[in-house]
């Protein structure tokens, strides 16, 4: 009877020994983002995104997998550092985030200082990638956004005279802006003196848009995020002011917003990545299984982004052969040399064959779409 016992335990330690000498590396992965405030809207679609793809990623049962903890930060730089110091003390080993551009530029600064890799799926700003050579982003950097903007409406010949309302409080907004202005003259387009608000008069821009309709402009450049724009919007219907709207990515989600009429919304343009319509195969199971876990939600921008940023992240892990014992410096490191190296790309929702520099700024195209029937179609 012992000897049985013996020879059942020495199995049972045997088989334990070549389950644990098989295991995959477990990375700790923090998310960093506005699940509520007037920013809910792309910091639930980056969480719920970027939990899909892990939930795919340790699917695949491969030598990593990767353990996920997302933090609320209501969009304020002070809450997101609070929440880094939390996923910190957790033992978060690389970050995705944070989402948008100020608390972005907070936590930033704590990532460089403890050399933590961040990539941003969506905070856009120059500002972001120029604080240290550990930040990265998966979204285009503002100035791109502002030069490709004035392209596309000159190439499809948009607009005649052109009005804009910016937010001169936000430096996603100004930053944006700047080289819209910039390349607008380039390209000869004919600009009306732009139109500002800040945060703390946002709710009503009615003197915005009457300046543009006295202007002359047949269509309006908007820098923005999608509330403000919202106002807009309607403020321009309210004054049967007939013209077009050429947003941004910061625009992308206004059919969701809460007690928004989305009939305003026909006919708004942007540059976006990432079309929820497209008929590719990755683009269908994506959109497919995020309304499968949000029932019945349609992914935006902002959710391709985050899974852009974990699927990407997990191709840059198994390539630097990255281990759950080595510090978050050591990985930060090493996906540094793997990233802007030349044999690394990564094909993702948001564009395919990506790469990044070593300012951290990643290479991808535009895509242009309309809003039509209150869904979002390619215009390309």
């Amino acid at each position: 009877m012992k000897k049985v016992l013996s020879v059942v335990l020495t199995g049972a330690l045997a088989a334990s020994f070549v389950m644990s000498a098989c295991a995959a590396e477990t990375i700790k992965i923090g998310g960093i983002g506005p699940t509520t405030g007037p920013a809910a809207i792309y910091g639930s679609n980056v969480k719920n995104a970027m939990e899909i793809a892990v939930e795919e990623v340790n699917a695949e049962g491969g030598d990593i997998q990767f353990e996920l903890e997302f933090e609320d930060d209501q969009h304020d730089p002070e809450v997101s550092v609070n929440a880094y110091n939390h996923l910190k003390d957790w033992g978060m080993q690389i970050l995705g985030g944070t989402v948008t551009t100020n608390p972005c530029l907070a936590v930033g600064a704590e990532a460089v200082s403890d050399n933590m890799l961040l990539l941003t799926p969506s905070a856009s700003s120059q500002d972001v990638i120029d604080t240290g050579d550990n930040i990265f982003q998966v979204c285009f950097t503002d100035p791109n956004q502002g030069i490709a903007s004035a392209d596309y409406i000159s190439n499809q010949e948009l607009g005649t005279k052109i009005g804009v309302i910016y937010n001169s409080s936000d430096p996603y907004s100004t930053g944006i802006l700047s080289n819209f202005l910039a390349e607008a003259a380039e390209v000869g387009l004919d600009v009306l003196d732009p139109q500002a608000f800040t945060d703390d008069n946002s709710t009503d821009l009615t003197t915005q848009v009457q300046a543009c309709k006295d202007g002359g402009a047949d269509l309006i450049f908007l820098p923005i995020y999608y509330t403000p724009a919202s106002q807009i919007l309607k403020a321009a219907d309210d004054m049967n002011y007939d013209v077009k709207f050429f947003g941004v990515d910061g625009m992308d989600g206004i059919l969701s917003l809460e007690g928004f009429d989305t009939s305003l919304a026909e006919g708004v343009m942007l540059l976006t990545p990432f079309v929820a319509t497209a008929t590719d195969d990755a683009t269908v199971a994506f959109v497919k299984a995020y309304a499968d876990k949000t029932g019945g939600d349609i992914p935006n921008q902002f959710a391709a982004d985050g899974y852009d940023v974990v699927k990407a992240l997990y191709k840059a892990c198994t390539e630097a052969g990255v281990t759950e014992d080595m510090s978050p410096s050591d990985i930060c490191e090493a996906l540094k040399e793997v990233m802007t190296s030349d044999d690394f790309s990564y094909d993702g929702l948001t564009g395919s064959d990506m790469t990044w520099d070593a300012s951290g700024a990643v290479s991808k195209a535009p895509h242009g779409l309309i809003i039509e029937n209150g869904e979002y179609q390619p215009m390309d």
